[in-house]
């Protein structure tokens, strides 16, 4: 298995392309047990630099639903990674391990998680600014924890809550 190194790349157009790819596919293996579907993190960030990874949040009705949609998403080469860690969603990750592709976050159509995700998203796509300042600190992260992703990641966490209050605030 390949330690996981963080990686920031520069802005690619072509990650919504990505997107769009992947969506298809899955709503191809999970058909109406999909509510929605949306591009998230930073490659659905015009012009923010990120992991080339592209994050993907599927809304479907229950979590305890979530068991019937490992097989499916097999087909299409997502695993399901165990993260107990996570209480209000689940986790699948598609490409060679420490060099993945695609992360698939599965939570409850309109719960808190999924509202979160696409208000820190959405601030981002309003607020060039808050680009601005998220890239100087991943790119600070990234050269810190280069071969720490766990780290990165939850370092990242105060600036995305503090990003989340404040477009809950202009809401």
């Amino acid at each position: 298995m390949t330690k996981p190194t963080v990686i920031i790349s520069d802005y690619n157009a072509k990650w919504a392309e990505k997107f769009t790819k992947e969506r298809n596919r899955i709503i191809d293996v999970l058909g109406d047990k999909v509510v929605a579907i949306e591009h998230i993190g930073s490659t659905s960030v015009k012009g923010l630099a990120a992991k080339p990874i592209i994050d993907i949040l599927v809304g479907i009705q229950n979590l305890d639903e979530v068991d019937q949609l490992v097989n499916p998403l097999k087909e299409i080469e997502y695993e399901y990674v165990l993260k107990p860690e996570l209480k209000d969603r689940k986790f699948f990750r598609k490409g060679e391990w420490g060099k993945g592709t695609s992360h698939l976050h599965v939570c409850e159509y309109d719960s808190r998680e999924w509202i979160e995700k696409l208000l820190f998203r959405d601030y981002l796509r309003l607020h060039p600014e808050a680009v601005q300042e998220y890239e100087v600190l991943k790119k600070s992260l990234a050269l810190e924890y280069k071969y720490d992703r766990q780290t990165y990641t939850s370092q990242k966490e105060p600036f995305i809550k503090n990003i989340v209050e404040r477009a809950k605030k202009e809401k």
